[in-house]
């Protein structure tokens, strides 16, 4: 939680008790259902909790925005997003039911009010978010493709709505075909610890009607 504390420092005592809870909680789940890898759970909070707060030092969502964390695994980065902004509704889905049976319990232990569990495809979502996240499932083309149908046309954030993609490595090549569309951004710009050196996130504006197709 250190690490935490120290690129995050206006936390409310709520947000400090909960994101402190977090490790405690996944590593009780992780035990029975492995959603983490144990080799890195030690970088708990550097690796998973802080890689997914990230997304918001490029935008502070207002109230009453609507967030799909497609494929959220085991809740990453929907759950520490949905700490930071209560007021953000927010619908975490993956086609894994077991990973979603830990998703629900941990949101039902920190009491997240402004969180809806689903276990199923993208595809089968119907309804328009103005922010589809997730911390890469997949190469972004498809990705792109899978998730499209889900945003929504009006724009109500300092980001038009679209796609907010947490991706580590080299994939110049994955983002090439959309050209000026998509703006990434250097993650080790923000955090000085050496798991960041390659970590991006990826933003397309989805909300232009060219973009989608």
């Amino acid at each position: 939680m250190q690490i935490i504390n120290k690129y995050f420092t206006d936390l409310s005592d709520n947000q400090k008790v909960k994101l402190t809870r977090l490790e405690a909680l996944y590593k009780e789940w992780n035990e029975k259902i492995n959603v983490i890898s144990r080799k890195d759970f030690e970088f708990f909070y550097e690796r998973h909790v802080l890689f997914s707060l990230s997304i918001s030092k490029y935008i502070k969502f207002k109230d009453k925005t609507k967030i799909i964390d497609v494929g959220t695994g085991g809740g990453f980065p929907g759950i520490p997003l949905a700490i930071l902004f209560p007021n953000v509704e927010f619908l975490l889905i993956d086609s894994i039911g077991k990973k979603i049976k830990v998703v629900e319990e941990i949101a039902n232990a920190l009491e997240l009010k402004n969180v809806k569990i689903k276990k199923a495809r993208s595809e089968e979502i119907k309804g328009d978010f103005d922010f589809i996240i997730s911390r890469a499932v997949t190469k972004f083309p498809s990705f792109v493709n899978m998730v499209k149908h889900l945003s929504s046309k009006k724009n109500n954030n300092s980001l038009k709505n679209g796609i907010l993609y947490l991706k580590g490595g080299d994939f110049a090549n994955e983002v090439k075909p959309f050209k000026n569309k998509v703006t990434v951004y250097d993650l080790d710009k923000l955090f000085g610890e050496e798991f960041f050196e390659t970590k991006k996130l990826i933003y397309f504006n989805l909300s232009d009607k060219k973009n989608k197709k």
